[in-house]
């Protein structure tokens, strides 16, 4: 690979098209990556980038920088920085970039570390030329090409080329090529791109590298640090992580494990002692971030987990794993993707992925689900992190890709029930109680850990929509046996229903009023998906002081669509009395750009009727 100088390129910031700087902080206006694989255990990359920089929200996009560890060793590394005419302000050589820990904030053990510049610019746009060679001896990850790098960033020119002298085979699966005309493959690893505008974020849409071009390589023998491994199909892949990562990590001294063979000795049932088993853990230990041993894959002892009351997933995970073993559970290491979003393991093309571990108990042909770095969760509760995704269980047969939890739509409640006095001067109390099932149970379990001054803030904030609201007593219950929250609240506000001449206007949705509206699209481009569905019940008996009379009353309202479903009635008890009851289902779903709009009026239609408002007229 010969590195072509910025003038030799031409990429001078005012040549780039219109179309590429449409809607975007940044273009990338080369960037070209040459893999030379020359054995199991050395790979040589080599990037030439250039990028022109139009913003601040674009600074992020230059990509200035190279991790590394004791398996990556830089050899050349610098960069160029140009004004706006394509002149050169500012050389950076190698000893002039930070070298740094790229440590988390929770690491205690750290191998990793990043060489980076730094330039504050004094005007837009400026352009990068960035140039960087490592040697690798780590060939289970090969680096992947995404070639449209991000929202708001288009890509003039991207090359990708990997040259394999190894003598293994190399594999490759190319996602979302299809109708991207600047993308040419010139032979079996080598593509360009040319010419790919950019993409505009918009609400909902689905995990980025689901519909953008997406490619990525693996050997099917590779070696980690010196520990070889065959990786044909994610069962002997799994094998492999088996052997060598796991095996000799999970033995521990002969007290720790008679002390939980005694504190389970009386129980018969495998999952009660698991339940035993799981929070010992969680009372023992806490998690922190290791990123050490073979590419910060391979578990800390757990011997040390337990004698040093802490541990990373990798450690928690193993460590409860070989609990369990002490007393005769099965469980199986598992690795995931962790993210609110959802994103699968590819169960099509095996490689080095994922980001998190947990433990998976095989419980009569379905599985349990256990994270181990929380010292809060409830045994078996994975909602919001792990669910609904493919992952690889590590089983002593080999890998195997299962598919974690699906917390249905239906069993995601919020229940709210609320008791609600309106005085003559339009003055509210009000006692709540609201109760949280599936996906929707850890909304406010945080709280708990709070005092009770930063608990009564946190209500006062949720219920934005109640003016002056004032809380005067709250209690929370927690039930990690059924995994239910449940929340009592006490509540009072003045001036919540305002004057309107001789009436009262009261809005009677309290409590769970939606006001967030999905932004229009002109052009929608992208399909949208919501990941979790949900079901919210509320039911509010409102009593008015006798002084006013309720007039008439709104309609009854029912929706239902295919992304859910939308109910409300106020039924009049007496003259005093109202009884007001909403019904919101939300559908877990996969949709076309087309059925945005009318998704997005379903939701127009449910902000409007829970603001509407009811009038109750002075007798006197």
């Amino acid at each position: 690979m010969s590195y072509l100088t910025f003038s030799q390129e031409k990429f001078i910031a005012l040549t780039v098209s219109p179309e590429l700087k449409e809607k975007s902080n940044a273009v990338v206006r080369s960037n070209i990556i040459e893999i030379n694989i020359e054995s199991i255990n050395k790979m040589i990359v080599k990037q030439h980038r250039i990028v022109t920089v139009y913003n601040e929200s674009g600074q992020s996009k230059v990509g200035g920088y190279v991790n590394y560890d004791n398996s990556i060793t830089v050899k050349k590394l610098e960069a160029k920085i140009y004004n706006v005419v394509g002149q050169e302000i500012k050389k950076i050589k190698k000893k002039d970039f930070k070298d740094i820990s790229v440590a988390d904030g929770f690491s205690i053990f750290n191998d990793n570390r990043a060489m980076y510049f730094e330039y504050t610019p004094i005007a837009y746009p400026y352009t990068v030329e960035f140039t960087v060679e490592t040697v690798r001896t780590n060939t289970a990850f090969i680096p992947r090409w995404i070639p449209i790098e991000g929202y708001y960033v288009s890509t003039e020119f991207s090359s990708y080329k990997v040259n394999n002298n190894s003598g293994v085979e190399l594999t490759k699966k190319a996602s979302n090529f299809e109708g991207y005309d600047g993308i040419e493959e010139l032979s079996e690893f080598h593509y360009t791109a040319t010419n790919l505008p950019a993409v505009v974020s918009e609400a909902y849409s689905p995990s980025f590298t689901t519909f953008v071009p997406f490619l990525k390589l693996a050997l099917k023998e590779f070696s980690m640090e010196g520990v070889k491994g065959t990786n044909t199909n994610w069962q002997n892949f799994g094998q492999w992580m088996n052997d060598k990562l796991i095996k000799g990590t999970e033995e521990l001294p002969e007290d720790v494990k008679q002390a939980i063979i005694e504190k389970t000795k009386n129980i018969s049932s495998s999952i009660e002692k698991a339940k035993i088993v799981y929070k010992h853990m969680q009372d023992k230990s806490r998690y922190v971030s290791i990123q050490v041993g073979i590419g910060g894959w391979k578990p800390m002892l757990a011997s040390d987990v337990d004698r040093l009351g802490y541990g990373d997933c990798k450690g928690l995970t193993n460590y409860t794993k070989s609990l369990l073993e002490t007393v005769g559970v099965d469980s199986y290491y598992t690795v995931v993707y962790g993210d609110s979003n959802i994103r699968s393991i590819d169960e099509d093309f095996s490689s080095l992925e994922g980001n998190h571990v947990i433990l998976t108990i095989p419980n009569k042909g379905d599985y349990i689900w256990l994270e181990c770095t929380s010292q809060e969760a409830p045994f078996g509760y994975n909602a919001n992190f792990t669910d609904d995704r493919d992952v690889l269980v590590i089983t002593p047969n080999g890998g195997e890709i299962v598919h974690t939890k699906v917390y249905e739509t239906i069993g995601n409640t919020q229940v709210t029930k609320a008791d609600v006095i309106i005085d003559d001067l339009g003055n509210m109390r009000a006692k709540v109680n609201v109760v949280y099932k599936g996906s929707q149970y850890d909304n406010h379990t945080h709280l708990e850990s709070q005092d009770i001054k930063d608990q009564k803030l946190f209500y006062k904030n949720h219920y934005d929509n109640i003016n002056n609201l004032n809380i005067i007593s709250l209690k929370l219950n927690n039930d990690k046996e059924n995994i239910v929250f449940t929340e009592d609240l006490e509540l009072k506000s003045t001036n919540y229903a305002s004057k309107a001449g001789q009436r009262l206007l009261l809005t009677p949705n309290l409590f769970n009023k939606r006001t967030y509206t999905p932004p229009r699209y002109k052009n929608r481009t992208l399909p949208f998906e919501i990941d979790r569905g949900f079901s919210d019940s509320d039911e509010y008996t409102i009593t008015i002081n006798e002084k006013y009379t309720i007039e008439s009353l709104k309609e009854a309202v029912n929706i239902s669509n295919k992304f859910g479903s939308y109910k409300v009635s106020i039924e009049k008890k007496d003259n005093n009395t109202i009884l007001y009851k909403r019904y919101l289902i939300i559908n877990k779903g996969k949709y076309s750009k087309e059925d945005y709009k009318a998704f997005r009026k379903f939701c127009l239609e449910i902000v409007k009727h829970d603001k509407s408002r009811i009038a109750i007229k002075n007798n006197i």
